[in-house]
């Protein structure tokens, strides 16, 4: 009999963390799964603490794969999985007991919902990391999918390890695609162009421990430009469904960097008809009290300093905009 969830672990040198790992996920409330533990060219311990671990509990199953990369060991993971629902963990990161029961139930009970996540609870290991305090404390703010498909271009609206989706997602879309890009995040926006309803639950259901060998860290795949060449050419195929200016857009915000990052929506065929800024001073900027009533332009916010975000959104819903439909954010 096949089991309801496989929970796919790839690892790469993580002796010191990884037992940690196998033992929060076999210590799971919910006990029909089978855990995949993908070996992705170790050189330390970790094969064998994940083999020792096998010869002790039959729900694992221990794998290889020798292409590096974490999309290839997590693609090997998927094509040998056998369970109805697939979920995520990361070696270094620690599970709630309850994680899997929760979601399984969660997705159970709500079949128009495709991929659930959680809340995490952060940990670092290191100087802690404003930025990274900041991500995750906006990512544990919003569950509906309502909420993750209006905010998708922000940043990756699920962290990774927390995700737990319907196996036909993985059938019908594909699994990690391997490139310059954060995989993670490419595959959610991947589900999202497709349909595919998110969720996630209020409750912290993981524990994220952040070290200094964190690929965000230390993989220019996940560079702020990275980010932005995979927002863009999925905000694209966005924008054709939801812009009633398609391709035409206005973008908030006439700072270098800005401009910069708006030549990869260039780049995908939108066409900038303006800037919009909050100075009177920018001589090629629409000063942002001038914007016209909403219906007769379409607004991408790419303004990513602290707090802006939320306060450009203020002032454009008091100007009776609508996120989703006059406006969306970026960045």
């Amino acid at each position: 009999m096949y089991p309801e969830i496989s929970v796919i672990l790839p690892f790469y040198n993580a002796e010191l963390t990884l037992q940690r790992a196998i033992d929060s996920i076999l210590k799971q409330s919910f006990t029909n799964f089978e855990l995949l533990l993908v070996n992705n060219n170790s050189t330390d311990k970790s094969a064998a603490i994940a083999g020792q671990a096998g010869q002790n509990d039959s729900r694992i199953v221990l794998l290889d794969e020798k292409i590096p990369g974490v999309a290839n060991a997590m693609n090997c993971g998927l094509k040998n999985a056998r369970g109805r629902f697939i979920s995520r963990m990361d070696a270094d990161d620690l599970a709630h007991p309850e994680k899997l029961q929760m979601q399984y139930e969660y997705l159970e009970n709500n079949p128009s919902i495709d991929f659930v996540g959680s809340e995490v609870e952060y940990v670092p290991h290191i100087a802690e990391n404003k930025g990274f305090r900041r991500f995750v404390n906006w990512a544990n703010s919003f569950h509906t999918p309502e909420e993750i498909a209006l905010k998708q271009f922000i940043e990756i609206p699920v962290i990774n390890p927390t995700i737990f989706f319907r196996r036909e997602l993985y059938e019908k879309y594909g699994g990690c695609r391997d490139g310059n890009f954060p995989e993670d995040y490419e595959m959610q926006l991947r589900y999202l162009c497709h349909g595919a309803k998110m969720a996630k639950l209020p409750e912290k259901l993981l524990e994220w421990h952040d070290y200094s060998t964190r690929l965000t860290r230390t993989d220019e795949r996940y560079s702020t430009e990275a980010f932005f060449q995979t927002k863009a050419f999925y905000f694209k195929q966005w924008s054709e469904q939801h812009n009633p200016f398609h391709p035409n857009i206005w973008i908030w915000g006439a700072g270098r960097k800005t401009r910069q990052r708006s030549t990869f929506l260039e780049k995908q065929g939108l066409k900038i008809e303006g800037l919009i800024d909050i100075k009177k001073t920018k001589p090629d900027a629409v000063f942002y009290k001038d914007l016209p009533q909403s219906g007769q332009l379409f607004i991408v916010s790419m303004v990513t300093n602290t707090g802006a975000r939320q306060k450009i959104s203020a002032f454009l819903k008091e100007r009776n905009y609508c996120a989703g439909k006059d406006f969306i954010l970026m960045g």
